[in-house]
């Protein structure tokens, strides 16, 4: 049988790999929500302030 103290660490284990598993999900979904906003911009024209050419022209 399982001792309190095992019953606890397991549980704690547990609660942090739920945890950072939806951090790992929240993360990776706004990932893809970031680069679908991107797209979106440059489909319009909008273009990136860090994307100038070698000479400094746009």
């Amino acid at each position: 049988m399982m001792s309190n103290h095992m019953a606890f660490v397991l549980a704690s284990y547990l609660s942090a790999g739920i945890a950072l598993s939806g951090l790992i999900a929240w993360i990776l979904l706004d990932q893809r929500n970031q680069l679908k906003a991107l797209r979106d911009l440059e489909a319009r024209g909008v273009r990136r302030r860090s994307g100038f050419g070698k000479d400094g022209a746009a």
